[in-house]
């Protein structure tokens, strides 16, 4: 359309610039938006955001935020410009390397002719709250530049400011809110949970879904050593020499370059291991490292209480969370279930249940909710088998029943049925307060397993092991007999 636009498209233009800023939508779809829209009615090659980050004190692309520009500080450098318009409060811009006022007096506007070439270039700042954030950089093929067109940019400029400034608060706020939400859950995880095996991987989950930029590993200090916990692997060698030097007194160790920090978790005196944030390319900024400051610190605490709470529950008999046997005292009564059965020679089965992808269930809906299923899923196991089985939470989402006096076509029966009454039942999950989501619907998988003279206890176990895995295996939702 070009320049020579006139009022009412003028006032079309700023209509639509303010209708597509309303929304709410990425950098890409706002930079691509306000690319199209100014291709359209002036002959715009290219706009592109430039943003100043206050953490990395850096200029970065608003759209592609691991593009920086170097801090290089010559007159036609980007940064040198950024910092002239800064100093001037963004109340003047840039035309082919030259400084005008944004208010163009009509001295300026026959400067601007002069300087029009075949290929321009305008940098506008973008500005906030009197302050100068971030920079519009506009390429444009040769034009017949006028005062309405420049009169536009300064008004666009101020609705564009006012988008982007909004989408980084919120972004801001979005992250905040995770840090306490990760902190809160870290911190929840003891009021149900001990088991390390267990809490280790929902925390590196938590922390590694706050940290998307850098890899987790979680360390725990054992027999004078680190032993990674999770996740399974970590082959880079510079890791391990860093953990050498973990200091008590000093909340992180960063490596050189910053791609790697080290977080000590510790209890007062004690080091109970390590948290580790790992990259080969991004740097750790200082939001980051206070972020983990924090999360390790609350890491250790609840790391801490799990083992004190392991070490009092090792007399208990029921599961915190479920209300039924422990792993403990499964394991005292499945010897003594074993021993009556070659006593008496009588029968006696076993299932094994393992609820199918639950750390789908903690990944989509949180820990809360993962809790509550577990909770239903004892529930029905309660309300299917008979008084005189024992039923017992394994770990995890794992259940073990212990079948007295059962044959195998009949264990067999019981685990079909709990099967069935798993895939068909809504299971509570309101006490997350996840909104518009009060129930979930859940399978499981079994394995089925009769006892034989030949067989120790845990043999007996590890056989309806077997079976569970093979259940898991074969497609989930259906009952194996070993």
């Amino acid at each position: 359309m070009g320049t020579m636009i006139n009022k009412e498209q003028n006032v079309e233009f700023l209509n639509k610039l303010a209708n597509l800023l309303t929304k709410k939508v990425s950098p890409s779809n706002i930079s691509n938006s306000i690319n199209k829209l100014f291709k359209s009615y002036f002959n715009i090659e290219r706009t592109e955001f430039i943003i100043w980050d206050n953490n990395s004190m850096l200029l970065k692309d608003f759209v592609q935020d691991w593009k920086i520009y170097d801090n290089e500080s010559s007159s036609q450098g980007i940064n040198y410009i950024y910092n002239n318009l800064a100093m001037e409060n963004g109340k003047k811009f840039y035309f082919n390397e030259e400084e005008f006022d944004c208010n163009l007096d009509e001295e300026a506007q026959y400067r601007i002719l002069e300087l029009k070439s075949e290929n321009n270039n305008i940098i506008f700042p973008l500005v906030a709250n009197g302050d100068v954030f971030g920079l519009l950089n506009i390429t444009s093929e040769k034009n017949a530049f006028t005062k309405d067109f420049f009169t536009l940019l300064n008004i666009s400029s101020k609705l564009i400011s006012g988008a982007i400034i909004n989408y980084l608060l919120n972004e801001q706020m979005e992250i905040s809110l995770n840090f306490y939400r990760a902190m809160k859950d870290i911190a929840k995880i003891i009021e149900s949970q001990y088991e390390l095996s267990y809490i280790i991987p929902l925390i590196g989950e938590m922390i590694d879904r706050f940290m998307s930029s850098h890899l987790i590993y979680i360390f725990i200090y054992k027999d004078e050593k680190y032993q990674l916990v999770w996740p399974i692997a970590c082959k880079d060698e510079n890791v391990y020499k860093m953990l050498e030097n973990v200091d008590i007194k000093k909340e992180v160790i960063l490596s050189e370059n910053c791609q790697i920090g080290v977080f000590p978790l510790v209890n007062e005196e004690n080091i109970l291991g390590a948290i580790v944030a790992y990259s080969n390319f991004e740097k750790l900024l200082q939001k980051d490292i206070d972020y983990l400051v924090q999360l390790t610190r609350q890491s250790g605490l609840t790391i801490h209480r799990a083992n004190v709470y392991a070490e009092v529950l090792k007399y208990a008999t029921l599961d915190a969370l479920t209300g039924l046997n422990n792993r403990r005292q499964f394991e005292i009564r499945l010897k003594q279930e074993v021993s009556n059965s070659n006593r008496n020679n009588v029968p006696l089965c076993c299932i094994m249940i393992d609820v199918d992808y639950f750390k789908k269930v903690n990944d989509t809906y949180g820990h809360a909710a993962g809790d509550c299923v577990l909770k239903a899923v004892a529930e029905v196991i309660r309300n299917e088998i008979r008084e005189y089985d024992i039923a017992c939470r394994y770990g995890g989402e794992e259940f073990f029943i212990i079948l007295p006096q059962t044959k195998l076509q009949e264990a067999t029966s019981v685990a079909q049925r709990l099967r069935k009454v798993f895939e068909e039942t809504k299971m509570d999950i309101s006490e997350a307060g996840i909104e518009g989501k009060p129930y979930l619907k859940i399978t499981a998988s079994l394995g089925v397993c009769e006892y034989n003279t030949s067989m120790t206890a845990d043999i007996f176990a590890q056989t309806a092991d077997k079976a569970l895995y093979e259940a898991k295996a074969t497609g989930r939702n259906r009952v194996i007999v070993a």
